[in-house]
């Protein structure tokens, strides 16, 4: 991690199915949102309350993202440690904006209300990315990854 970057760890379900993509590079993308709420036990009442939710928006790279993409769902508890990246753009009507997204690093399912079965993924040297075809005419070298937004 380079210095200055804003390190962070997350635990909260996944919003819906990761999203896999691929770059023009032919590298893997994939982008999913995790949903953390905050919860409370709350003396008075004597039951938990929950508090504001919060959702970020995550991206992850290679094969970390094929890896996510084939193991994780709609609904799933994860653990999700990461960078914080701020985007900035301007809108339609050129209105600055700006929105934060995680860059993750790693994740995994939580344990704490469930059981996983984990299998080795074998090394692969392709950098995670989608094999090449002759016919394939998407499939037009980019100058980078970064062709593909985070969002």
């Amino acid at each position: 991690m380079a210095m200055g970057e804003t390190p962070i760890t997350i635990t909260g379900n996944l919003t819906s199915d990761p999203e896999l993509k691929f770059a023009n590079s032919g590298a893997a993308m994939v982008r999913f949102t995790v949903a953390s709420t905050p919860r409370a036990y709350d003396r008075e009442s004597g039951q938990y309350k929950d508090g504001t939710s919060m959702f970020m928006r995550c991206s992850a790279w290679r094969h970390l993202a094929e890896h996510v993409a084939e193991s994780l769902t709609k609904g799933m508890r994860v653990i999700v440690s990461g960078r914080l990246r701020q985007l900035d753009w301007q809108n339609d009507q050129g209105e600055n904006r700006s929105m934060l997204v995680m860059e993750v690093d790693d994740i995994g399912p939580s344990l704490t209300f469930a059981t996983a079965a984990v299998t080795k993924a074998a090394p692969r040297n392709d950098g995670g990315s989608k094999p090449a075809t002759s016919n394939d005419v998407w499939n037009t070298p980019a100058k980078s990854d970064g062709d593909l937004p985070p969002f």
